[in-house]
C-alpha cells in the first residue's frame, strides 16, 4: 500500500465536503495512527431510501445474470450487480467508463491537506436493468493503485471537473440510465490505476476494473 507523504491526518470540511487522510481508520475527526490496512465508514447517515443497503444478502439479478465477487474486469466493461433501495431490489448495470488524472488546482479549495495529493476521477454509467423504481440511489467506487490496494488517501467530495450524481426520478425503468464521477486521489508521484465496487455480496471480493 501506497502511503501518503507527512503526518497522518484526518479532515471533514463541512462547507467543501472532503474528508481526507493517510492510510488511517476513517472516524468522526480524530486522527489515529494507522495499525492495518486502511478502512472506510460512512461519510454521512443518509436515508435508506436515498443510498444502496449494505445487506450482507442481496437478491439474485433480475436483469440477467449476476457479476461474480471477485470478478476482474477492464475499463469499459459492464458489471450486473443486484441492488437494493429500502425494501426495493432490482439489478443495475455499472461500467467505469474511463479513469482521468485531474489538476492539482482542483483540491485548491480544499487547502493545504489537499496540497500532497493528486485527483483522479472515476467516470462511471450506471443503467437500471430490471425496471425496479431505483430513483435517487447512488453507487460509490473506491480508487486503487497500481499494485491493486488502496492509494492510502480518503477523499470524498466533487470538484469543478468532477460532479457527484444520484439517480435521477425517472430511474424507474429497464434502461434509464445516468453518469456521475466519483472523486478518488492519490499521494503526489503516484496514480489511481484501478477501481472496486465493495458492497453488499462483493464487501469481501470485490468487483474490479482495471485499465
Amino acid at each position: 500500500m501506497t502511503h501518503a507523504r507527512g503526518p497522518l491526518f484526518i479532515a471533514a470540511l463541512a462547507t467543501a465536503g472532503l474528508l481526507l487522510s493517510a492510510c488511517g481508520s476513517e472516524t468522526t475527526g480524530t486522527a489515529t495512527p494507522a495499525t492495518s490496512d486502511e478502512t472506510t465508514t460512512s461519510e454521512t447517515t443518509t436515508s435508506s431510501s436515498a443510498k444502496e443497503s449494505t445487506k450482507a444478502s442481496t437478491p439474485p439479478a433480475a436483469g440477467g445474470d449476476a457479476t461474480a465477487p471477485g470478478t476482474k474486469l477492464k475499463v469499459g466493461d459492464q458489471a450486473v450487480i443486484p441492488f437494493s433501495v429500502g425494501d426495493k431490489t432490482g439489478t443495475i448495470g455499472v461500467t467505469l467508463t474511463a479513469i482521468e488524472q485531474g489538476a492539482k488546482e482542483d483540491l485548491a479549495k480544499f487547502g493545504d491537506k489537499a496540497k500532497a495529493i493528486t485527483p483522479f476521477y472515476l467516470r462511471v454509467k450506471v443503467e437500471n436493468l430490471s425496471g425496479t423504481d431505483l430513483s435517487f440511489s447512488s453507487v460509490s467506487l473506491r480508487g486503487l493503485g497500481a499494485d491493486g490496494k488502496g492509494t492510502g488517501v480518503i477523499i470524498s467530495g466533487d470538484t469543478d471537473n468532477c460532479d457527484s450524481q444520484s439517480a435521477p426520478k425517472t430511474f424507474t425503468t429497464a434502461g434509464a440510465s445516468y453518469e456521475t464521477c466519483v472523486l478518488s486521489g492519490a499521494p503526489d508521484g503516484s496514480q489511481v490505476a484501478a477501481a472496486e465496487y465493495s458492497r453488499g455480496d462483493y464487501t469481501k471480493s470485490p468487483i474490479v476494473w482495471q485499465s
